[in-house]
């Protein structure tokens, strides 16, 4: 009889064990996503600027990027390298295509939207068949 209830306390000890390591888990995960968050939205807070605005990054290389920058009313483009910023020249706003929808640029919320959807994430290039 007393190995029974041994046998049984050491079941629910060890499922109090499992239940206390999966609520920390979680919260872990919980803390992790909420504080992520509040640094991303204090960072974005940060850079958001009134009179500069970076619109547009390109990746030329892994350490070689041309960007489009907004400064007041004019728009330039420079190159951005590991160690240096080169000016390359001035863009006038009629030359600039600023459409958001080339189906390039999903955000995570909508690839994660048509995976809930679908069970799966359909690409583009089977939408336009």
């Amino acid at each position: 009889m007393m190995v029974l209830l041994a046998a049984g306390y050491e079941g629910v000890r060890s499922a109090a064990q499992f239940l206390t390591v999966l609520v920390i888990f979680v919260f872990v995960l919980f803390l992790t996503y909420w504080t992520t968050r509040f640094a991303g939205n204090y960072k974005k807070q940060q850079m958001a600027g009134k009179n500069i605005q970076v619109m547009e990054t390109v990746s030329i290389s892994n350490s070689k990027y041309l960007q489009i920058l907004k400064i007041g009313k004019k728009y330039m483009v420079i190159g951005v390298c590991k160690d240096t910023i080169t000016y390359l020249c001035e863009l006038k706003e009629e030359d600039l295509d600023f459409s958001q929808n080339d189906g390039n640029g999903e955000t995570f919320k909508s690839i994660l939207e048509k995976f809930r959807k679908n069970g799966q994430v359909v690409s583009n290039e089977e939408d336009s068949h």
